[in-house]
Formats: structure tokens, C-alpha cells, sequence
């Protein structure tokens, strides 16, 4: 994981208008949410599993999941999950669970972060600092 100082940290925005705002951008709602906290993901790349920037923010005034909810963004952060080549160790086969089990386990949910793709992460996150801030 590489953090990324921004001014958008600390920034307090609606999370429906937020959304609004990053999809065209190409973000999409990131995994993890929890009634107090989510993100935004940016994928950057595919390689070997899958580099992204990710937007995290929290929730300051009522839940993720109620209408009018205000946000503040956290620090912006770089960040890798690498994928095993192949089939998964852990799948299970069977029409029950193949609709619960098609995605393969993370062989490092933290994978080092190609340097190659750093720059292009810090100018997302300018990109992002001009469409909501600047907007």
C-alpha cells in the first residue's frame, strides 16, 4: 500500500453527489463497505491480479446506506492484490456453490505495488482534486 497526500482529505461531500461525480471518472464502489465506511476504486491495471487507487472515506453524518449521507474523505493509497495463476486450492464445484465461489482467493491481499504505475496513481488523484474541488 502507498498513501498519496491529497487535498481532498478531511473533505466532506454527499455521498450521492460523490458518486455522481467519480463514475464518469472511471471509479466504481469499491469492496469492504460497512454502514460507517467505503470507497471508491480506480483499477489502474490487471496485472497478475490487479492495481488500483482506492478513495476511502467515512461516514460523518447518518449511515452509508441512508439517503443524505454526509461523508469525509480519508488519504488516497495505492494499492495491489495479486491472484494465483491457475485453479484455486480452496474452490468448491457444484451448481450450489459455483454462484458463491467463481472468484479466486488473493495470494497477497497487500502485493507490492508495481513502480511503474506510482506516477499514475499521484496524477488520478490530481484528476479527482480538480472534479470535486474545482468543479
Amino acid at each position: 500500500m502507498i498513501e498519496i497526500q491529497s487535498e481532498l482529505e478531511g473533505k466532506h461531500f454527499d455521498l450521492y453527489k460523490l458518486e455522481q461525480l467519480l463514475k464518469p471518472l472511471g471509479y466504481s464502489v469499491g469492496g469492504n463497505w460497512d454502514y460507517d465506511h467505503g470507497a471508491f476504486d480506480y483499477k489502474i491495471d490487471d496485472e497478475v491480479g490487479y492495481q488500483f487507487l482506492r478513495l476511502p472515506f467515512k461516514a460523518i453524518d447518518g449511515q452509508l446506506d441512508s439517503k443524505g449521507c454526509t461523508v469525509a474523505l480519508q488519504r488516497p493509497f495505492l494499492l495491489s492484490h495479486k491472484y494465483q495463476r491457475g485453479l484455486d486450492d480452496h474452490a468448491e464445484i457444484g451448481n450450489a456453490s459455483a454462484s458463491f465461489n467463481q472468484f479466486q482467493e488473493p495470494v497477497d491481499k497487500d502485493a507490492s505495488f508495481p513502480e511503474k504505475y506510482i506516477e499514475v496513481g499521484r496524477s488520478l488523484v490530481r484528476e479527482a482534486e480538480i472534479a470535486l474541488l474545482h468543479h
